[in-house]
């Protein structure tokens, strides 16, 4: 895969696994709680890797809004990405991000500065949980 990229197969798909990310998945907060991620490591999948998804509530804001906040947190993903690579993975873990405290009405105007520490952040934060493990 490339460094930098962000292709299909790293990309949540499939419905089982949205719905076990979901169910089963631990969620973790940025330090303002602006962003949260929810993590799952899929122990008895044939694939290994890191798969993603970003999801942005629908009252959050118009879709104009809402696709711009998911682009923004894609690039910020995909340009950070290495550091969740740091650490082998037998497993497939599944991840997805989304805003937790911010929305149209209080965040007008976002740019990629305004979500890559927190992104960052969230990364630290599940490269340590692996580590744990």
């Amino acid at each position: 895969m490339k460094e930098f990229g962000l292709s299909k197969r790293e990309r949540i798909k499939s419905r089982k696994q949205l719905e076990k990310l979901f169910s089963y998945g631990k969620t973790l907060y940025s330090k303002k709680s602006r962003f949260k991620a929810v993590l799952y490591l899929l122990k008895d999948s044939d694939e290994t890797g890191v798969k993603v998804v970003f999801a942005v509530y629908k009252k959050a804001g118009n879709a104009v809004w809402r696709n711009r906040v998911k682009r923004l947190m894609r690039e910020a993903y995909r340009l950070n990405k290495s550091i969740l690579y740091e650490v082998p993975v037998e497993n497939l873990l599944l991840l997805s991000f989304s805003p937790s405290r911010i929305n149209q009405r209080n965040s007008r105007k976002i740019t990629l500065h305004d979500v890559v520490p927190d992104i960052v952040e969230l990364l630290e934060q599940i490269r340590t949980k692996l580590t744990e493990k």
